[in-house]
């Protein structure tokens, strides 16, 4: 048993489990961090195959230009001035393929710039351009904390919550194509219809638009950097320490947490950045109401993916320093999530990294396509990852090597002298994102959120466990600045929001012209 009580235990090391444990290691909080992995960072984990990086979840990031809003929040984590980072083409930092068509539609840095690439195809949607980017920052600004200001939680707003972003995006223009285009990146959100709300798609869409960036070398180093930092502060982080039993007091609080090696750990507060469907097992049901339970267990979680990395022969394929969105037909662009067997896969995004040595050239590409859990079904009862190795089969192996054979197909018709250039291919499917980032049926983005009911996949910070907090991506928002604004709200239930806010606002700087 640990001998040591800290102040603030925080279980899993995903970005908001980092964030939230910086935060408070900052403010003089004895902070301890347990992850279950052998590498830290949740979704920031990379991965190296024939000694070239690939990044698991992030493949590009927003908001990351001088004074803007996730800089803000990394300059005042202690590091900003760290990372690695290289900007995306100004004018294309995402293009929109659609099926045979030859021409990638640009999504451009800037609101009138965003506008001015896309007048160059669409000449008569200039009031639709206008009203679209207008609208995205009229959203954005009814989040506060998006602004780095204090102000009415967005939850207050039901109205802002149930404008459907498909149906928003269709009346403003009534040429298709356009639609199309400015749905085309929604694989971001995996949009959904009928469900996936304008807000969403605003977040997820709008910091890009102001300024987007690739980590070179992975995003690993965010967790790198953030471990640091915890470090320094005096907090302490552990590796292959799956939490696996809560002891809650006659009083429901709880006092500490065990795991799987046998240790435990006491503390005052606790954090979960674990799948919150996880959490409240952990909890016990005859410890929180029932209504409680059953409303986290009842959440739609998001489709999950299957991706292939490929490490290309030196000096073969042209770098793209952009990324590549594409959808089998307009028709798709919103409905990619409903293939079938013979026509997977119908969208997919495409990232490039590019080779040092040889500049302008790439040195691998990650692709990334919808697969439903559905198909793990053979291997679901199977775990396996870095820190607890086991093989799934042969028959696991073919599957693997169908959908990459399936997969190649489709993307060669944009990239035609693909298989003659790959060095090596790898792959991921729902099961690697379940086993190594604890998310239910291997969830990209945790929760499905619904306009026509806005609040039902809102889950607060606080749990019915008065000393237990959540943060992730299922809390707030997805995404690195999501992730990172709902680990600043979590750590505000224990330090105060007005307090923390002044404390992160000092680091705001004008923004660069």
């Amino acid at each position: 048993m640990k001998n040591d009580t800290y102040d603030v235990v925080v279980m899993g090391s995903g970005l908001g489990g980092l964030v939230s444990a910086t935060i408070l290691a900052k403010e003089g909080y004895k902070v301890c961090v347990l992850e279950k992995n052998n590498q830290f960072g949740g979704n920031l984990q990379t991965f190296v195959r024939d000694k070239k990086i690939f990044d698991t979840g992030v493949h590009y990031i927003g908001g990351l230009a001088k004074g803007e809003n996730l800089y803000t929040y990394f300059k005042y984590l202690g590091i900003m001035d760290k990372l690695k980072i290289k900007r995306l083409n100004i004018d294309k930092y995402d293009a929109i393929s659609i099926g045979d068509e030859k021409i990638e539609y640009p999504h451009a840095q800037g609101y009138d710039n965003f506008v001015d690439q896309l007048l160059e195809y669409f000449p008569e949607e200039k009031e639709a351009l206008v009203t679209y980017t207008q609208k995205l920052q009229e959203i954005c600004k009814n989040f506060p904390m998006y602004n780095l200001k204090l102000g009415k939680p967005y939850t207050d707003n039901p109205e802002l919550l149930s404008v459907n972003a498909k149906e928003y995006i269709e009346s403003i223009t009534k040429n298709k194509t356009l639609q199309a285009v400015l749905a085309g990146t929604n694989l971001l959100y995996a949009g959904i219809p009928e469900k996936s709300p304008l807000y969403v798609h605003a977040l997820s869409v709008n910091s890009y638009m102001q300024s987007a960036w690739r980590c070179e070398h992975g995003g690993s180093q965010i967790a790198k950097h953030l471990v640091k930092e915890i470090r320094t502060h005096g907090g302490k982080v552990f590796k292959y320490q799956e939490v696996d039993q809560f002891h809650i007091s006659e009083s429901k609080k709880l006092t500490a947490v065990s795991t799987k090696s046998g240790e435990t750990y006491k503390a005052q507060y606790f954090i979960s950045n674990m799948e919150p469907k996880t959490t409240v097992d952990l909890i016990g049901k005859e410890n929180i109401r029932k209504a409680y339970y059953n409303r986290i267990k009842a959440q739609e979680n998001i489709i999950s993916s299957f991706s292939i990395y490929v490490v290309f022969k030196e000096a073969t394929i042209p770098y793209k320093n952009y990324n590549l969105y594409y959808s089998d037909s307009i028709d798709n662009i919103w409905n990619s999530q409903n293939y079938t067997q013979d026509s997977w896969p119908e969208s997919y995004m495409v990232g490039m990294a590019e080779d040092p040595k040889n500049k302008g050239f790439a040195e691998s590409l990650t692709s990334i396509a919808y697969m439903h859990f559905e198909e793990m079904k053979p291997w679901q009862n199977t775990f396996n990852t870095v820190a607890k190795e086991q093989e799934r089969g042969e028959n696991y192996e073919k599957f693997k090597a169908k959908k990459v054979e399936d997969y190649l197909s489709v993307l060669e018709k944009k990239f035609p002298n693909l298989r003659e250039n790959i060095k090596s291919i790898h792959t991921s499917t729902p099961l690697s994102y379940r086993d190594y980032i604890g998310n239910e049926s291997g969830s990209m983005y945790g929760y499905v959120k619904d306009a026509a009911q806005p609040l039902k996949s809102f889950l607060a910070p606080k749990t019915k466990i008065s000393n237990l907090l959540l943060t992730g991506q299922s809390v707030n928002m997805h995404g690195i600045l999501g992730v990172t604004i709902g680990a600043v709200l979590t750590s505000s239930e224990i330090l105060g929001l007005e307090y923390l806010m002044k404390k992160i606002q000092a680091y705001i700087e004008p923004k660069e012209s």
